[in-house]
């Protein structure tokens, strides 16, 4: 079974006109969940952002999760939030949100961190970088969580290799800088898709 498909937005996007190229891209490809990167935001930046995405996205079908503030996600309505700063803010946010909302965890970049975020009532955990360059370990780290564990992982993939969905079972792959980079990030995700399933 193919992975689904979960969408990292650019770290410099704009309120103003990104939710039109996000809208855009939306129409071009099926996504389960999105994720407002927050960058180097302040607080009233991201909230802005972060309430326009969740508007569009919502009303695309997707699951909308903001980066490190379950107040803020669950102040706006989102759909969960995705927690990279660790153990004691992965329980913070799991005590305030759940079983209403979802709670992710990332920043794993070991076995033992990613074992340690299982053992609490987290939805998904997720290997790779939010932004940035790809993480070398994340693919091989991914696979084996999916095969063996069953709570589901997201492989980051941001420069997303042809191939890409054959990833060894892993249920959901995140998408982010391949598009934003291309000058129409839907057509960059119309021409992409066939090459993650693996097509010629």
């Amino acid at each position: 079974m193919a992975p689904q498909l979960y969408l990292i937005t650019p770290t410099d996007a704009a309120p103003e006109s990104f939710p039109n190229t996000l809208m855009r891209v939306l129409s071009a490809g099926e996504f389960a969940a999105i994720l407002v990167a927050r960058g180097e935001r302040d607080a009233a930046a991201y909230e802005k952002l972060a309430a326009a995405i969740i508007h569009v996205g919502q009303g695309a079908g997707c699951a909308v999760l903001l980066e490190d503030d379950a107040h803020l996600a669950r102040r706006l309505g989102a759909d969960g939030v995705h927690v990279t700063a660790g153990p004691a803010a992965l329980k913070a946010a799991i005590a305030a949100l759940k079983p209403a909302m979802i709670v992710g965890a990332g920043h794993l970049s070991s076995r033992h961190d990613a074992m340690t975020a299982g053992e609490m009532d987290v939805d998904y955990v997720f290997f790779g970088p939010v932004a940035g360059p790809a993480d070398p370990r994340a693919p091989e780290l991914a696979q084996w969580w999916a095969q063996t564990f069953e709570i589901p992982a997201v492989l980051s993939l941001p420069a997303a290799a042809p191939g890409a969905r054959d990833a060894g079972g892993v249920e959901f792959l995140a998408l982010s800088q391949r598009l934003w980079a291309a000058p129409d990030p839907a057509a960059a995700l119309r021409a992409l898709l066939p090459l993650l399933e693996g097509a010629s």
